[in-house]
């Protein structure tokens, strides 16, 4: 109890230090912690550590290399995204007499650095039933164009800046029950506290969901399926959407998803292979399906290796569908759009959607490394890539043509440290 006290107390101290994170599929991260993230995301059907079993599959705390005895895992992400983007607006040129230029030319967003911090716990409670407890950044968007164009001249001249900011923190105590020696179920609460900034003020408010998960192990093979409850969060006069000098609240929800995953180790302790895929169902969730996102498949394949007992070597792939639908061919005044019971005008839609959260990469290649220092405690490191990917978007302006471009890639370094006892 002792311990678990220390464990909380860590927790919330490290927690205070987070601050909002870039994602990869969709807005969500493709997996938590090193080991996880290094080997592509992977972890419904194999989870090798406990942060990777209370975020991909509740019920795998009873199969994991931690069992029968308990483990804490303290890890941090450094993330690094580079978007940019370009608005082609002849409209302005044309109504400015070419005073002002319609063409930002491409910027560059400063939002590009982000610590992201993850804790976990798995003790057991009875030698079939065990607890576990993480507590983590799980979601994000955000890029930062202040000051480097005029979104709107016509209407508000001078600097009408670019920023969105959304973070996501999670809480989720888990469940996990061992019916047999070779099925186990799980189960977590998910407890969200989420914020939100378009460039105005930030709002922040909480949510609350569950995942139910599964896991079915026969000697060397391994398979698991989970799902995932929506989740939504209110952001309360985060922007005024419509225009009217008043500000607007918004609804941005989770989505509900379900995941399944195989795993085979043909060596025993040697030798890890798994296959993950995952179903997001943004284009019901409200917000993402306001701002036109549609359903994603995330597919997912990773490796570990250990060449000698203390030595892991881990490699993956990730790829899930840029969930960001083009709608080439709007009018901006012609065309307007209902985003939560308020009209938006159709131009400004499609910049916030394409430039302000271009949730838009779509290919991962993971690397990492574990070591075993001492019989208890273990270091681990991961590196994610994700290629670059855009997207450009045509429209008009009053007749006149309009382009909207965004671009991005990431890149992110993983640390762990595990304790066991």
């Amino acid at each position: 109890m002792k311990k678990l006290l220390v464990f909380m107390l860590s927790a919330a101290l490290f927690l205070s230090f987070a601050v909002p994170s870039q994602a990869t599929n969709g807005d969500n991260l493709i997996a938590i912690g090193p080991i996880a993230r290094a080997m592509g995301g992977v972890g419904i059907a194999a989870p090798q550590d406990a942060i990777s079993a209370v975020f991909a599959n509740p019920a795998a705390m009873c199969f994991g290399p931690y069992c029968p005895g308990s483990e804490m895992n303290f890890d941090v992400t450094f993330f690094m995204p580079k978007a940019k983007t370009r608005i082609n607006n002849t409209a302005i040129t044309l109504g400015t007499g070419g005073a002002i230029s319609g063409d930002t030319g491409w910027q560059d967003s400063d939002a590009d650095f982000f610590v992201i911090p993850a804790l976990a716990i798995s003790a057991p409670i009875t030698q079939s039933l065990r607890f576990g407890f993480a507590a983590y950044g799980v979601s994000g968007l955000g890029v930062d164009y202040r000051n480097k164009f005029d979104l709107d001249p016509f209407f508000t001249p001078g600097d009408q800046d670019v920023y969105t900011n959304l973070s996501i923190l999670k809480v989720a105590p888990n469940l996990a029950y061992m019916i047999t020696p070779n099925w186990s179920i799980g189960t977590s609460v998910h407890f969200d506290y989420g914020c939100l900034n378009l460039g105005d003020q930030n709002r922040c408010s909480t949510g609350i969901g569950f995942q139910l998960g599964t896991i079915y192990k026969n000697g060397p093979f391994s398979a698991g399926a989970v799902y995932v409850s929506p989740q939504t969060i209110k952001h309360n006069g985060v922007g005024d959407l419509d225009g009217d000098g008043q500000n607007d609240d918004l609804k941005l929800e989770s989505p509900w998803s379900i995941g399944f995953g195989v795993a085979v180790e043909p060596i025993q302790n040697v030798l890890l292979i798994e296959a993950n895929a995952k179903y997001l169902d943004w284009a019901s969730a409200d917000g993402y399906g306001d701002f036109d996102w549609r359903t994603q498949w995330v597919l997912s394949l990773g490796a570990q290796y250990r060449p000698i007992p203390k030595l892991s070597l881990r490699a993956g792939v990730n790829w899930g569908r840029n969930p960001v639908e083009d709608n080439d061919g709007w009018e901006a005044f012609s065309d307007p759009v209902r985003v939560q019971g308020k009209n938006v005008n159709r131009y400004q839609f499609e910049v916030l959607r394409v430039t302000g959260f271009p949730a838009i990469v779509e290919t991962h290649l993971t690397a990492g490394i574990g070591y075993q220092i001492t019989k208890n405690i273990a270091l681990d490191l991961g590196y994610v890539h994700a290629f670059k990917n855009d997207m450009k978007e045509t429209g008009t302006f009053g007749g006149a043509p309009v382009s909207i471009e965004s671009e991005l890639y990431e890149d992110s370094i993983d640390f762990g440290l595990t304790w066991r006892f």
